[in-house]
């Protein structure tokens, strides 16, 4: 094999047939554009390029850009993508032939090859890995089904048609229902903006107890750029948001022009509505992470929805965030922008302080009467009325309030553990009990069970303290299935609802109700809940990580914004000590939290001020990836920190100017040492929780 590049990306020729002289074996060349330059699948990072094959004659007409292909390579047969056909290659070069076509089915199509290596590029990794997140595993049968039946999406200002359905308005006449979005500074601007064609970026903080809550605002913004004949991506967390987001659409637009994309809806209804959205049967996709590059046919919007939530970054290499994917995305496409949530990111943040997507601010008016009124146990007047207020998990105001408004409504109990009693000690001494075998915390599953290892499972029914010997245990943390029981015998008559991640509830009645829920798996209440309880404040506070705080408040606000408006009574109770979040939650704040805390990091040179990179493995052999390192002067290499089994971490700092030279060059770094077989180093660009 003839490698005639040495840089990952750049197109390599396989020696081979030539091109202008008789192929032997009876091939025979495709009469126009011979040559197919492939894309194979191996995560091997010195092979992450593109590849020439000669395409034979029977395989001309299906040898077509976009679809999956399989080629020799290296002894073995390899699948990838056709990614172009060309009429010449090197002058003397020799080509293999191309072995089939596995599909006709184009998946991989231009844009978003293109967005892929842009995201392999900002995150050091390799386009194969990158696509692997695009392209959903084929079902060969989905491919065969039928089409003609399917409904084909009206063309929005299409001659003769009509645009884009907007939403229905309750009493079912032919108003429509007022504008979420328009009631927010620049939003009505935004919209017509959307409607006329234009590509505008915003970065919005939702106001709660909306008509149709956050989804119509979403939903306003999708039919806005429909409206333009575009089509729209809309990226939501996690399965429950993902189901709102995806009931607001189709009532809005209709079932045929939207398409569900979810890994968790398995993989043939996935592959399905994937050559929906290939087809252009639908042109707007909602969906989780993948769906971020989904092939939308003239694509004018991207939407994501609570971008700080950590389940938007992907736990595969390259570990990209949707964030930067559809920042990324709407760079390279022109399209407009749209980054929305309850609470705002430091990133989002920066964001609007450079002027790349401004923000849509919601007017304090507003605010204050959707939002509901946020108590502090914290507060100076709680202290005084409660002399025990220092040692209560639940202190007299939270009681108090959930008392008055369970004769009104449902009541929400965020706490900050599952389990019942997920970490307990030494009742004596107060030393963490672990286990003999693994030295993994002791759990209690209920009450009366024996402790067991929340790592290994072992039981330790006779356990004794290493320490002073003791045999006693108290609970060192309080799960929400511990804080089920407790309520349920201090509100006798009440239900108690317990919703966490092991055991979903999507929704709830109006009818009083104690929901115990750990954060992100509350369920929505009918109507909104009377009042909302947020424990465990101290705990969740007391994470020592970069990120703690506003991780903190991304949680706080998304369970304050279940509650009913304070002009229905609605109350949010904070059981927690005077802190940042804290304030930013009474004050209902996020960007004013995020731009302190993007201040902050600024002075301290921190992320998401610069970029970050992470180089683990091997002690050796990451020291010497360190070392390889030709960084610009701005950059800043820390290390070795020494973890565990001789493993070396380096970090490297460095400005977003010098982003896309650094990345780079940590590509070039980990594909030479990939060509000499080194020990393998782990790369992680810009790593959510790093610090």
């Amino acid at each position: 094999m003839d490698r005639s590049a040495d840089e990952p990306g750049q197109p390599t020729l396989l020696q081979g047939f030539d091109l202008r002289g008789p192929a032997p074996g009876g091939i025979t060349a495709a009469a126009t554009l011979p040559v197919a330059r492939v894309l194979l699948e191996t995560q091997v990072p010195h092979l992450d390029r593109f590849y020439d094959y000669l395409v034979p004659a029977e395989l001309d007409a299906d040898a077509i850009p976009g679809v999956r292909i399989r080629a020799r390579f290296g002894g073995q047969e390899l699948s990838g993508y056709l990614v172009e056909r060309l009429a010449d290659t090197e002058a003397g070069v020799k080509l293999q032939p191309l072995g089939k076509v596995i599909s006709t089915e184009v998946v991989l199509r231009e844009d978003v090859l293109a967005l892929c290596q842009a995201v392999a590029a900002r995150y050091a990794g390799t386009v194969p890995d990158v696509i692997r997140s695009a392209i959903p595993p084929r079902m060969a049968r989905v491919e065969a089904e039928p089409t003609a039946g399917d409904p084909a999406p009206q063309e929005p200002g299409a001659a003769g048609g009509s645009s884009a359905p907007e939403p229905s308005s309750a009493d079912g006449g032919a108003s429509a229902p007022p504008s979420c979005l328009g009631q927010y500074d620049g939003g009505t601007g935004y919209l017509q903006s959307l409607a006329s064609g234009g590509s505008p970026r915003a970065v919005a903080t939702v106001v709660p107890n909306q008509a149709g809550g956050w989804p119509a605002l979403l939903v306003e913004a999708v039919a806005a750029c429909r409206r333009s004949g575009r089509g729209a991506v809309v990226v939501v967390p996690d399965a429950r948001d993902l189901d709102r987001a995806t009931a607001g659409l189709v009532a809005a637009l209709g079932e045929a022009d939207v398409a569900r994309l979810s890994a968790e809806d398995g993989a043939t209804p996935r592959y399905r509505q994937f050559l929906r959205v290939a087809r252009g049967q639908a042109r707007v996709v909602v969906g989780t992470r993948s769906a971020a590059y989904a092939p939308v046919h003239d694509l004018g919007l991207v939407v994501l929805w609570e971008d700080q939530d950590s389940s938007h970054a992907e736990p595969r290499a390259p570990y990209q965030h949707v964030r930067e994917v559809l920042l990324l995305r709407a760079q390279l496409v022109g399209c407009a922008l749209l980054l929305a949530g309850q609470s705002r990111s430091a990133e989002a943040q920066r964001l609007v302080l450079t002027g790349w997507a401004p923000e849509l601010a919601a007017p304090r008016a507003l605010l204050r009467s959707n939002a509901a009124r946020v108590v502090a146990s914290s507060d100076s007047f709680e202290q005084e009325r409660d002399p025990v207020l220092h040692a209560a998990r639940l202190p007299r105001i939270a009681w108090a309030t959930a008392a008055r408004a369970l004769e009104r409504g449902p009541v929400l109990v965020q706490v900050a553990r599952t389990g019942f009693l997920p970490a307990v000690r030494c009742e004596r001494c107060r030393e963490p009990a672990r286990c003999t075998e693994c030295s993994g915390p002791l759990a209690l599953d209920h009450a009366g069970a024996v402790p067991s290892c929340r790592w290994c499972g072992r039981q330790a029914p006779n356990w004794t303290c290493q320490i002073c010997g003791g045999h006693r245990l108290r609970a060192a943390a309080i799960g929400a299935d511990r804080t089920a029981e407790e309520l349920g015998r201090a509100f006798p008559k009440v239900p108690v609802i317990s919703a966490t991640g092991e055991h979903p509830r999507r929704s709830v009645p109006a009818s009083p109700a104690l929901v115990v829920a750990t954060p992100g798996a509350e369920p929505v209440a009918e109507g909104g809940y009377a009042a909302v309880l947020l424990l465990d404040g101290d705990r969740m506070l007391a994470r020592d990580e970069l990120r703690t705080g506003e991780e903190v408040l991304h949680r706080w606000l998304g369970a304050a914004a279940l509650a009913r408006p304070s002009r229905d009574g609605g109350v949010v109770v904070v059981a927690a000590g005077e802190s940042d979040p804290v304030r930013a939650l009474v004050r209902w704040d996020p960007a004013g939290f995020a731009e302190h805390e993007l201040g902050l990091r600024r002075e301290l040179g921190l992320p998401p001020a610069v970029r970050t990179a992470a180089l683990t493995g091997p002690a050796a052999a990451a020291d010497a990836f360190a070392q390889a390192l030709e960084l610009p002067e701005a950059a800043r290499l820390t290390g070795p920190v020494i973890e565990e089994d001789g493993v070396h971490r380096w970090l490297l700092f460095f400005p977003y100017v010098d982003g896309a030279q650094v990345t780079a060059e940590l590509r070039r770094v980990k594909a030479r040492s990939s060509a000499n077989r080194d020990p393998v180093v782990g790369v992680r660009v810009d790593q959510q929780g790093l610090l």
